[in-house]
């Protein structure tokens, strides 16, 4: 039951990340071709997880940088790690707090090129109510007018309070929660 919350959360976490993704001139995201995940250990044990519904709005031209914005709204009772009973905690206080805090998010404040097809999104990523600045990887892959954004950031579930009361001792479950995303965009073509 435990692992089943380390899961949750760490689902949780990675959707949040995954909002941190930059593309080009207003994008349109396809849901049924992307994904948030996040992977984390419970017990020395990896166990990955993954956000089922979340949105992006995004308009990212490498030209003009720094008119480029990202934000991404993930529904946090959408975390799964593919068990019910572990699913339904996820839910609860402890973990993402659903009822209180039903979003969570990242709006990005600054993106900038790190190499070919490669930028870095700094922005708020804000879960449970509790904000922090993260700065986050992400390559473009292009296929005529899509664009494939994929990433992977850590952070630290406690720094969001995800995983309180027994739940925050990290030698049951790992304090890092790996979150990687691969959002697929339509409108986007290779600069």
């Amino acid at each position: 039951m435990r692992k089943h919350f380390l899961n949750t959360v760490a689902i949780a976490t990675t959707s949040l990340v995954l909002g941190q993704i930059p593309a080009v001139w207003a994008q349109q995201l396809v849901p049924a071709q992307s994904e948030i995940t996040f992977t984390f250990h419970q017990m020395g044990v990896p166990v990955t997880g993954k956000f089922q519904r979340f949105a992006a709005e995004i308009a990212l031209d490498p030209a003009q940088l720094e008119t480029s914005r990202v934000k991404i709204d993930v529904d946090t009772a959408s975390a799964t790690i593919g068990n019910a009973e572990t699913d339904a905690e996820l839910i609860k206080a402890d973990w993402f707090n659903t009822a209180a805090f039903p979003h969570a998010t990242f709006e990005s404040t600054a993106i900038k090129a790190t190499g070919d097809n490669a930028y870095e999104a700094t922005g708020t990523l804000t879960i449970k109510g509790e904000q922090r600045q993260v700065s986050v990887p992400v390559k473009l892959d292009y296929d005529g007018s899509v664009a494939v954004a994929t990433g992977s950031v850590p952070i630290e579930r406690l720094a969001f309070k995800i995983g309180d009361g027994a739940w925050s001792d990290t030698s049951m479950v790992a304090n890092e929660v790996q979150v990687n995303f691969k959002l697929t965009l339509d409108g986007m073509t290779a600069p």
